[in-house]
């Protein structure tokens, strides 16, 4: 990009003014700490950044043009100026009918999108009136039992004009045909549905542990879900690759990019594996990275995972299809940067993420409420937490242009740093014998643990400031309106789900569940099937536990 010469000047320059006019400053004042480095200590920060840095840098092979490889710069020629990202907001009250009432809230408030949270006996394929669901229903979310409870969800919501994510793994096919059956009774074509399922059970053994299936089994699911939607559901995205709950885990950003790429690399071949076409199915594939406070570092984070899918795509699978080697993304602001000390500080936290996002090039966006530290989000905490992101699209100009940080010599030796560390750690990970190895034989998840024992060290000691936490302090704490959940709820729920029990067809339910559990013990898909289960008002449990009895559980270390 630089004529030699100029390059030569331009680092003579910059030695020049680290020992003169910089570095004499410095030794009479000092600086604020000893060492500079990115938010996860990842890279060092360098006081100045020149055109040298990026020395090596090709425009055209490296940077780009929008909608054209390496994709650096955004995976649509026109981006938000084209269209704004997705606005999400997280939903999912105790009940069906409370999870309708916030949706249809949200959408009168501008959201353009819905974004589904379950509890976790939905999660875990258990129903309400489990054993093990005692005093978690409704909790973290929707309790979901059957298509009762999805047709309360979306009545009133025409499902040909929202897009819907959906945050299940798991069960994820069981959800999955909840919605298709949905759009099918509102007369939806099915290939008018869309959304996202995230259906990425590889984070759950890293990071959050909601798992059911062992990794075999639970990839003949999603490989399934893959094959069903690639010809009857084209515009859904049939897997969520998440890198989200990696960072929430505490790893760096490099290491969310590379875990999370490497996830997709784990499902890829494991379509492949099963026989699909990798440009029939991968277009679907879609991304779930967090955002965190550092800015110039979560931007430059997106730049690099989209040049490094293109990469991975084509030169490991041979992909052809442009839209195979496109990254599309969606970001959450990060949960675990939500403080319960003086939550109103997190409003701050929550927009400079959400700037980072779009900097970055997101393709759909979920803000956190301030109170989410402590609860679910109060109905005013969810309106600020989308009003930031309507501020964001119509008052701040960070979406009037494509990829402006696009140039900036720190901003490109970010991208070039992390991407760089990121292959890296992959490198790893193939010696190790790919993902699925590297993260049974928990070398992974140590990796993770070993940077969040850092930082929350950092913290205790004072290293690394946490404005309201460890710097910053006030003795009051302001009384906070947070939501509750009425432990009426629980029981009411369970009396629902034996009604919709009480009504339904007993024998269509054991003939669906029959025809899902001889095409599990064969190779034939089971989406279908599961399609069919749930018309007939199947339970999340009953079709769980079909595969239960046929996959087994995951037991780590086993």
């Amino acid at each position: 990009m630089y004529d030699p010469e100029e390059l030569a000047a331009i680092r003579e320059a910059k030695e020049s003014w680290e020992a003169g006019t910089y570095g004499e400053t410095v030794d009479r004042f000092g600086e604020r700490k000893e060492a500079f480095t990115t938010d996860t200590g990842g890279q060092e920060v360098d006081p100045l950044y020149t055109p040298a840095d990026i020395a090596d840098h090709d425009y055209r092979e490296d940077v780009g043009n929008p909608a054209e490889e390496p994709y650096t710069r955004g995976v649509y020629s026109t981006m938000h100026r084209g269209r704004l990202w997705t606005m999400r907001q997280y939903a999912g009250m105790g009940t069906a009918a409370e999870t309708n009432e916030r949706f249809n809230y949200l959408i009168d408030e501008g959201s353009s999108g819905l974004s589904m949270a379950f509890d976790l006996p939905t999660q875990m394929g258990y129903d309400s009136d489990a054993a093990m669901a005692e005093g978690e229903v409704g909790r973290s979310g929707v309790a979901i039992d059957t298509l009762d409870d999805f047709e309360t969800v979306f009545d009133g919501i025409p499902l040909d004009e929202v897009s819907t994510s959906m945050t299940i793994n798991a069960p994820a096919a069981v959800l999955l045909a909840m919605y298709v059956a949905m759009g099918d009774e509102q007369g939806v074509p099915r290939e008018e549905l869309r959304g996202t399922i995230q259906n990425d059970i590889m984070k759950e053994y890293i990071a959050r542990n909601l798992y059911i299936y062992p990794p075999k089994d639970s990839m003949r699911l999603i490989t399934d879900v893959f094959d069903f939607c690639a010809g009857e559901v084209p515009s859904f995205n049939t897997i969520s690759i998440s890198g989200y709950h990696i960072r929430e885990a505490g790893s760096t950003a490099a290491q969310e990019v590379a875990f999370t790429l490497g996830d997709g690399i784990e499902y890829v071949q494991a379509a492949i594996d099963a026989g699909l076409d990798v440009d029939e199915f991968a277009p679907q594939l879609s991304f779930f990275f967090n955002a965190h406070n550092n800015i110039f570092e979560e931007a430059a984070k997106f730049r690099a995972a989209r040049r490094m899918w293109a990469q991975i795509m084509e030169e490991r699978f041979g992909a052809e299809n442009p839209k195979s080697k496109q990254l599309k993304f969606h970001t959450q602001t990060g949960g675990s940067t939500l403080t319960a000390q003086q939550i109103e500080n997190n409003v701050v936290r929550v927009s400079y993420q959400a700037l980072a996002a779009v900097l970055g090039g997101t393709q759909s966006l979920h803000t956190n409420g301030k109170d989410e530290a402590l609860a679910l989000p109060t109905e005013k905490s969810v309106r600020t937490a989308l009003r930031t992101q309507q501020i964001l699209a119509h008052e701040s100009g960070a979406a009037d242009t494509i990829d402006p940080l696009a140039g900036s010599y720190y901003v490109e030796s970010l991208t070039d740093g992390i991407e760089e560390e990121a292959f890296e750690i992959l490198e790893e990970v193939d010696r190790r014998g790919g993902m699925l190895e590297a993260v049974e034989s928990q070398w992974v998840q140590r990796q993770i643990q070993d940077v969040a024992f850092e930082r929350q060290r950092e913290i205790e000691e004072g290293e690394r400031i946490i404005v309201g936490v460890n710097e910053f302090e006030v003795d009051e704490e302001p009384e906070m309106d947070l939501e509750e959940v009425d432990p009426e709820q629980e029981q009411n729920q369970r009396e629902r789900l034996q009604e919709v029990k009480a009504d339904r067809d007993g024998d269509a339910v054991e003939d669906a569940l029959a025809s899902i559990r001889e095409a599990a013990r064969g190779t034939e898909n089971v989406m279908p099937h599961v399609v069919d289960a749930v018309k007939a008002y199947a339970t999340v449990q009953e079709i769980s536990d079909v595969f239960r009895d046929e996959f087994g559980e995951y037991q780590p270390g086993r």
